[in-house]
């Protein structure tokens, strides 16, 4: 099936709350480019077929160098200006593919994403057509209104969403063809359009892991410094 897997890595962002001035997915941690570690997670995946970089307007040249050296990198391309749109630039690459096609959507900025989390994802989407990770919350989330707490849902029925999101090919499709002709449309990743547009979709939820964080504060880089200091050359 590997070949028939294409794993699409998302640098699209600009990392604003880093205040680094350049794209996050640039920076080094561990002596390589935060983009080169999550390339790197799924070129080094049996179950993966070729990997996809979306990368941030004005950055395609850096990120073709970064991802080169990698065999499966397919292709380098322009993203947008939102999560939703870097996601649609990939399916338009995509869009000769045949439905059944197995595609994994993640974040550039987790670079410590492991094979067991790809595998759980890969495993899933034997069975189902869209598969989220995540972890338990640590803590308690509420809902607040006007300042107050409206409402606080049992933590143990909450999650942390991480990336990848795995789909079949065709239902992420439908879903985004659907979101794009909804001017309304507000999304933050694809599981949240996939959930709303094509809401009889179940999406299973595997495990994730506290090593796959997203690096978004400048905090996140001193502890993917260390996370890096961990990992064997």
């Amino acid at each position: 099936m590997a070949t028939r897997t294409v794993a699409v890595v998302l640098a699209g962002g600009v990392g604003a709350r880093m205040g680094a001035g350049r794209p996050k997915q640039l920076m080094e941690v561990g002596g390589r480019p935060i983009l080169a570690h999550a390339v790197r997670a799924f070129d080094s995946h049996p179950g993966i077929g070729e990997v996809v970089v979306v990368m941030a307007p004005g950055h395609l040249r850096e990120a073709a160098a970064i991802a080169a050296p990698f065999r499966k990198t397919a292709a380098v391309i322009e993203g947008g200006s939102t999560r939703t749109a870097s996601t649609a630039a990939a399916l338009r690459l995509l869009e000769d593919r045949p439905d059944d096609v197995r595609v994994l959507f993640h974040d550039a900025a987790r670079p410590f994403v492991d094979r067991p989390v790809i595998d759980r994802v890969l495993d899933a989407l034997d069975a189902c057509e869209a598969v989220a990770v995540g972890v338990p919350s640590p803590d308690t989330i509420v809902v607040v209104e006007d300042g107050t707490v409206a409402s606080m849902p049992p933590r143990e029925t909450l999650a942390r969403f991480q990336t990848p999101q795995g789909f079949r090919l065709g239902t992420i499709r439908k879903a985004y063809e659907l979101a794009l002709a909804d001017p309304g449309l507000r999304a933050t990743d694809d599981c949240g359009i996939v959930h709303r547009y094509l809401p009889d979709v179940p999406i299973r939820v595997v495990a994730g892991s506290e090593r796959n964080l997203k690096v978004t504060q400048p905090l996140d880089a001193v502890i993917a410094e260390h996370l890096a200091s961990e990992e064997a050359p």
